[in-house]
C-alpha cells in the first residue's frame, strides 16, 4: 500500500549558530525522520519547527541545562504515537518496537548520544494515536561564527533524470525519494522485487540509475539486480545496504555493479555517488 507523508515547514529565519559536527546532526535528522515515518503506516504528516528559546524552556527535573539561549528543533509527526512505558525506553540502545529483523534499535539511541554529546537535551512527547513530537535543544555558541563557503566535498551534486529507489522498509524509500528529489531527480519506489522489475520493465527507458538496497524478503538484492541485467544489460545499479562490502555485495560488484555505498549516508555523500556513475549533469550544484 503506498502511503503520503507531508512536510510542513515552520523555520525561523535568523537563528543562532551553535557549536556542532554537521553530519552527526544530519543522522540525528535522518534517524527522527524515519521515526517519524515508520509511525505512520498509513501516511501522515511531518512538521520540523526551529527557533530559539531560553533553557528555562527545556523540562525542568528532567535536565539541568546550563544557563543561556538554546536552538529548539521541533519534529512532530501524526503517527501511532507510544504509551509511557515505551516512550521511557526509546533511547536504549537496542529497544525497538519493530519486528524482528527490522531495524537494530539503535537509532534513537544514537540521537540521544550525539545530541548529549553536544551539550544538548533532547525531549518527546508522545500519546497513543496522538503522534509524537521530539525537541532537540542544542546551546548557542558563544564564539562568533565567520561565513565560509563550503568546499567541492560539502556540495550537493544536482542532477535530472529518474531513478529508482528498490528497498522494503517504507521509512527509507520515502526519506530516500525525498533527498533523491532535492537533488532534482524524479523517483520511482518499489518495495519488493516483484514489484521492482515490474517497474523497471514498464520504465527502462527513463531510469537512469537503480539504487537497490542488499537485503530484501523474498527475492534478495543479488537476484533483483540479476534479473534488471536480464532486462537491460547497460542498466547502472548503485547498491545500498547497512552492512559492510563483503560477502554477496562485493561478489555482486565483481558481476558490473556500478557502485556501492553504506548506510545510513549523507545527502551529499549520496550524490558523489550518483554522479560518479551517471555522469556529468547540466544543472548547477547546491550547497
Amino acid at each position: 500500500m503506498k502511503k503520503e507523508i507531508r512536510f510542513y515547514l515552520a523555520l525561523a529565519p535568523d537563528l543562532e549558530p551553535i557549536d556542532a559536527d554537521a553530519s552527526q546532526l544530519q543522522q540525528v535528522l535522518m534517524n527522527l525522520f524515519l521515526n517519524a515515518a515508520d509511525a505512520m503506516p498509513g501516511g501522515g504528516s511531518i512538521t520540523v519547527k526551529s527557533g530559539t528559546v531560553d533553557h528555562d524552556t527545556i523540562k525542568p527535573g528532567l535536565y539541568k541545562p546550563k544557563p543561556g539561549p538554546y536552538v529548539l528543533l521541533s519534529i512532530r509527526d501524526t503517527g501511532i504515537g507510544m504509551d509511557e512505558k515505551t516512550r521511557e525506553r526509546i533511547f536504549e540502545p537496542f529497544f525497538t518496537t519493530k519486528e524482528m529483523g527490522r531495524g537494530t534499535g539503535l537509532g534513537l539511541a544514537s540521537v540521544y548520544g550525539i545530541v548529549k554529546g553536544h551539550q544538548g537535551f533532547i525531549e518527546v512527547d508522545s500519546a497513543i494515536h496522538g503522534g509524537t513530537t521530539f525537541r532537540v535543544y542544542m546551546p548557542v555558541s558563544e564564539y562568533p561564527i565567520s561565513q565560509t563557503t563550503a568546499p567541492a566535498s560539502e556540495t550537493v551534486l544536482r542532477g535530472d533524470g529518474t531513478i529508482l529507489l528498490i528497498d522494503d522498509e517504507e521509512g527509507i524509500l520515502e526519506i530516500g525519494k525525498f533527498m533523491l528529489e532535492q537533488m532534482g531527480y524524479e523517483t520511482l519506489t518499489s518495495r519488493t522485487g516483484e514489484e521492482a522489475l515490474a517497474c523497471y520493465e514498464s520504465h527502462r527507458d527513463r531510469i537512469k540509475l537503480v539504487l537497490l538496497d542488499m537485503i530484501m524478503p523474498g527475492m534478495n538484492g543479488g537476484k533483483i539486480y540479476d534479473r534488471i541485467k536480464l532486462i537491460n544489460p547497460g542498466a547502472k545499479v548503485l547498491l545500498i545496504s547497512g552492512y559492510s562490502l563483503e560477502g554477496e555485495a562485493r561478489e555482486i560488484l565483481r558481476r558490473g555493479c556500478n557502485g556501492f555505498i553504506q548506510k545510513p549516508f549523507k545527502i551529499k555523500e549520496l550524490s558523489r555517488k550518483i554522479r560518479e556513475i551517471t555522469g556529468p549533469q547540466t544543472a548547477p550544484p547546491t550547497s
